[in-house]
């Protein structure tokens, strides 16, 4: 191990800016398709359902790679095949701007996927090391919010080089970045806070220590264990329970806490990449707004999703003190409101904006305590398999609901995809009553 340097350090904060620029990258990567559809579509001669289709071939790749890379993880560690992620996805993106054809550029959404796989479970482990408990459903907010961030100033920015150049362009330029952050996790972020030159003793002994005192692996006081008064209806409500550490793989196959979980990823996921992938061309043939227009709002659902990413996560933190739980509760009711009300979206730019905005806060406020619950019930060497089957679950259903909106679309209309979506929420509710909060207080687990 290299030797600490004495003086404090916050060096977690920098690396929660690379994650963070990694994976906004990513999410850039995978965002840029909505605003090219509306121009491959007429190129290329494709339906709806195909354009579905291609959504949902991203997804399938990145979903298939998931519990394989999950397990990788856990035997290599996370840095080289992090890197080489990175360098995949970018290399993916660049090709795209190649196609000239509609199998072409299909083939080129799953290698995209499989190429960016990694590195939602990288990031995850990653956070899980290098960040106490108190401050993951933070960490992960943020990390979380980036690819929120990403869709939020895509669509302006893919404008701009539409108009200017052309949609092929827009692969070209995208593909640039991934390259940059690659090096700069190879050099900077080490699989282990004990490994890196930059983190203190002192940091290093906070990120210890405090994950200690409130983490899965706490053994905790009787005053640290009784509930606050506050919480006590609330925790009958979400089922707070003394559990054991999740510390092998047939314990978290078998667990339905981690599949409910997933399943409620599963819709959480499939809602956020339906207005991904079809928004801009709502927008474009439902509203007819110019294509600057559409860029523009396009943007704000995404604004709202960081704003109910990091909300979300300083409040799982903080107000609700460490309980994911209530936030998914909350995430679920909400969105199948606000998903039905777009049933009766305003055709006036401002308020439509408005509109979308709104839904995106609240479709976030707890989709990042999705990938946090797995944190609270499984050990550390075995969370990125358990966080493995979440994102799994979470890709195929970007898989599943981008392409059932097309084929909707194909034979019906706009009023069924939002019923649908709305749908899609109520199946995350249900599965989420079904869960337990986690509470681990007698058995550590494995570091």
């Amino acid at each position: 191990m290299k030797e600490k340097c004495s003086k404090p350090t916050r060096f977690r904060w920098v690396v929660l800016v690379l994650i963070f620029l990694a994976y906004m990258i990513a999410g850039a990567d995978r965002a840029n398709i909505g605003m090219v559809v509306p121009f491959v579509k007429d190129e290329f001669k494709l339906s709806n359902t195909d354009i579905g289709a291609m959504s949902s071939l991203f997804y399938i790749g990145y979903a298939a790679i998931q519990v394989p890379i999950g397990l990788v993880y856990s035997k290599y560690g996370v840095r080289i095949i992090f890197v080489v992620a990175m360098i995949l996805t970018s290399i993916s993106t660049f090709v795209m701007g190649f196609v000239n054809s509609g199998f072409q550029l299909k083939a080129a959404r799953v290698a995209l996927g499989i190429a960016e796989g990694p590195i939602n479970i990288g990031i995850v482990s990653t956070i899980n090391r290098w960040y106490p408990q108190k401050e993951k459903g933070f960490a992960t907010g943020v990390f979380m919010s980036s690819i929120k961030f990403a869709p939020a100033v895509v669509p302006p920015l893919c404008a701009i080089i539409i108009q200017a150049w052309g949609w092929r362009e827009i692969f070209y330029i995208f593909a640039i970045p991934g390259f940059l952050i690659a090096a700069l996790w190879f050099f900077f972020v080490k699989d282990n806070p004990k490994e890196s030159k930059h983190c203190s003793e002192a940091e290093l002994n906070y990120i210890l220590t405090e994950s200690a005192q409130g983490g899965i692996d706490a053994v905790k006081t009787p005053a640290e264990i009784k509930s606050d008064d506050r919480f006590r209806l609330l925790d009958k409500i979400i089922r707070k329970k003394d559990v054991e550490p999740l510390d092998t793989h047939r314990k978290v196959l078998t667990s339905w806490n981690i599949w409910a979980c997933a399943f409620g990823y599963f819709f959480m996921v499939g809602i956020a990449y339906a207005i991904m992938t079809w928004v801009p061309t709502y927008l474009i043939k439902v509203k007819h707004f110019s294509t600057l227009k559409t860029g523009l709002v396009a943007a704000t659902p995404w604004i709202g999703a960081i704003l109910g990413n990091v909300l979300g996560g300083w409040l799982s933190d903080n107000v609700f003190q460490k309980r994911r739980k209530p936030l998914m509760l909350i995430t679920a009711v909400s969105t199948i409101f606000t998903m039905y009300s777009l049933l009766y979206a305003p055709d006036q730019m401002y308020l439509l904006a408005l509109l979308l905005g709104v839904c995106g806060v609240f479709l976030n406020l707890g989709y990042s305590t999705f990938l946090v619950y797995p944190m609270g019930i499984a050990s550390k060497d075995k969370l990125p398999f358990a966080a493995s089957i979440v994102n799994c679950m979470g890709s195929l259903g970007g898989a599943f609901a981008p392409f059932v909106v097309g084929v909707i679309l194909d034979y019906q209309g706009w009023d069924w995809v939002f019923t649908f979506l709305a749908l899609c929420s109520i199946g995350t509710l249900m599965v989420v009553v079904s869960m337990i909060e986690p509470f681990m207080t007698t058995k550590k687990a494995s570091a």
